[in-house]
């Protein structure tokens, strides 16, 4: 990309309580290897220039040794230590990429994700400064009631569920951050990049074209399904970056 820098923050700290195993899911094997290889081997090979890997407070030294020791990521730039919530986890990725001029934040647990995405939510934050991968939605969306009735239907031409990476300005970010962190009441309610950019205000969100495929391992059984979408790529399970 010339003289412009783009970073790549890739989280890996979650605790995945719904996959109920003692291993978090962004290390279990997957096809043969851990989950998290997947999103990092497609920054190896997209646009990007450096990643930033964050990883659970206490676990830097396993996952350097166990799970990347035996891996070749030129990109990677950092590994370090998250914080008790997603926003802490991204906000430390974007102290360790400081001198880039644009980010992508992605969840590890996305292995499907692909260098089109990649290159797309790159091409967004370039032409419109913060953009998200998106897909519409595929059904009917209702609203409930507290006593677990329908209390209505929501129009699905204008609904989009969301996944990353999420692409912005590193400046335009990393204010808004900086703003997040600096009152708690701020930081209720923030669950993805996009919603602190909106919270801080100042730029529209783009929506750009994700993948049906780009599902996010939450459950046992979207590990079936996402081995099941590596299996159809045609992805050796037993390849990996040396």
């Amino acid at each position: 990309m010339g003289q412009m820098k783009i970073g790549a923050v890739v989280l890996a700290g979650g605790k995945g309580t719904r996959m109920h195993s003692r291993v978090q899911k962004q290390y279990r094997m997957l096809a043969g290897k851990p989950l998290i290889l997947y999103a990092l081997e497609a920054f190896e090979h997209s646009q990007v220039d450096h990643m930033v890997l964050v990883v659970g407070q206490g676990e830097r030294e396993r996952v350097c040794q166990e799970i990347l020791g035996s891996c070749r990521f030129d990109k990677l730039m950092a590994v370090t230590e998250g914080g008790r919530e997603r926003y802490h986890s991204v906000y430390a990725g974007l102290q360790a990429l400081q001198g880039c001029d644009y980010v992508l934040i992605h969840d590890g647990a996305r292995p499907l994700v692909t260098e089109d995405i990649i290159s797309r939510a790159i091409q967004g934050a370039l032409d419109y400064q913060a953009c998200v991968a998106a897909m519409p939605v595929k059904d009917t969306i209702k609203k409930g009631d507290q006593d677990g009735f329908a209390a209505g239907s929501l129009d699905r031409s204008c609904l989009w569920q969301i996944q990353t990476p999420q692409a912005f300005s590193y400046s335009l970010i990393r204010t808004a951050y900086d703003w997040i962190m600096e009152e708690e009441e701020r930081q209720t309610g923030i669950t993805d990049d996009a919603m602190a950019v909106e919270s801080y205000g100042g730029c529209r969100v783009k929506l750009v074209e994700g993948s049906y495929e780009n599902l996010k391992v939450t459950t046992p059984e979207d590990m079936v399904i996402a081995e099941a979408l590596l299996q159809c790529r045609g992805i050796d399970p037993e390849s990996e970056l040396l």
